[in-house]
């Protein structure tokens, strides 16, 4: 019987580069289990994308190493490639919050022993405009706090630290006249930040996204935060952040399949932690299990 084929996608730089500790390592393991497997060792950003969507059409299996930036692009070429493939995930990137979702180990050998033993997941993904995201579509003041966050910070206070981040900076942050419009509802105002989800955690801070989030529902989870005007709806505002409180004049949390979203200025976004551009007018739409990745066994 004809080996089995993967192409296996390492971003190198990703996290503090460990994947190269075990690239040997891991290769030999999918090896031993009968693939012939095709390393692939991305250079530049664009790579992982590029190398996907321009696959033979030989492979059985694509396997990605690296953060969850290297994911979405071998996933966002899948997508511009045609056909859909089991996709396999090492995480190994500085917040890996995909992969914390579909509860994937950050020790590279487990990981890919996962993709060996696992069980495949069908999970959606998200389109935004022409693009594609598969876990986080955000703009404003916190798109670049998860990021810069202390790790030590994370651990101690949890997802306190990013909203702690963020409000320290609020005085200089920026608010954009934004519609958002799902089924028969139009919200409209100034809003500080916004993030479309499909993702347990973001930034590396769980429960974030909201409550009873699953990950192939056919649903995003919306998170929009309007700007407040004085002190009193600040601390408003701090409070509904930290009591999760839905009822919040401050902040809206909802799910959609679809949300078209209009400003009246270009605003940046960014995609799984990549700048997305900038624009007037997005469209979003989940995709409802689009995507095959494996998973440990339950």
């Amino acid at each position: 019987m004809a080996e089995k084929k993967m192409l296996f996608v390492v971003n190198p730089k990703a996290g503090k580069a460990r994947i190269k500790n075990y690239l040997l390592e891991i290769t030999d393991m999918f090896i031993k289990a009968g693939y012939e497997v095709t390393v692939y060792i991305t250079q530049d950003k664009g790579d992982a994308l590029k190398v996907v969507k321009d696959r033979e059409k030989r492979y059985d299996m694509i396997v990605c190493s690296g953060g969850d930036g290297t994911l979405d692009e071998v996933v966002t070429g899948m997508v511009k490639s045609g056909k859909a493939l089991p996709i396999g995930y090492i995480p190994a990137g500085s917040t890996n919050d995909f992969a914390n979702s579909l509860k994937l180990p950050s020790n590279a050998k487990k990981a890919a022993k996962i993709v060996l033993e696992g069980e495949k997941f069908a999970c959606d993904i998200g389109s935004f405009n022409r693009d594609v995201f598969v876990y986080v579509a955000a703009f404003g003041m916190f798109t670049d706090v998860s990021y810069g966050t202390n790790q030590e910070l994370k651990n101690m206070l949890g997802h306190m630290a990013y909203i702690l981040e963020g409000i320290k900076r609020l005085t200089a942050l920026k608010s954009y006249k934004m519609k958002f419009s799902y089924g028969e509802t139009v919200i409209e105002g100034d809003f500080l930040y916004g993030m479309i989800t499909n993702s347990v955690s973001v930034g590396g801070f769980k429960n974030i996204t909201g409550k009873n989030v699953a990950l192939n529902d056919g649903q995003l989870e919306v998170t929009l935060i309007r700007r407040p005007t004085n002190a009193t709806e600040l601390n408003k505002l701090i409070a509904a952040l930290v009591e999760q409180n839905t009822e919040s004049e401050f902040i809206y949390w909802f799910k959609t399949a679809k949300l078209k979203v209009e400003s009246e200025e270009k605003v940046a976004w960014t995609l799984d932690g990549e700048y997305g551009g900038e624009h007037k007018k997005v469209q979003i739409e989940d995709f409802k299990q689009a995507m095959e990745i494996i998973v440990p066994k339950i």
